[in-house]
C-alpha cells in the first residue's frame, strides 16, 4: 500500500466527517485527517485518481500533494 498526502479545504469538524464518510465508502483505506493543516493522509492500494475523485465528492477543493 502507498501512503498519499492530500490537501482538502476543510474548515470544521463537519468537513472532516464528510471526508471520513466518503473514504469509508471506498473501502480498503486507512487514513488520518489533520484538520488544522487541512491535510488527509491515505494509505491505500487505490489509484491517486480514484482517491481524488472520492475526496471531491465532499464538495471541497482537493489537491494531491504527493507520496508520503
Amino acid at each position: 500500500m502507498s501512503k498519499h498526502e492530500f490537501f482538502v479545504d476543510m474548515t470544521c469538524e463537519g468537513c472532516s466527517n464528510a471526508v471520513t464518510r466518503v473514504l469509508n465508502k471506498l473501502g480498503d483505506v486507512q487514513f488520518d485527517i489533520d484538520l488544522p493543516n487541512k491535510k488527509v493522509f491515505i494509505d491505500s492500494k487505490h489509484s491517486v485518481e480514484t482517491l481524488t475523485e472520492h475526496l471531491k465528492k465532499t464538495g471541497k477543493d482537493v489537491q494531491y500533494i504527493g507520496k508520503k
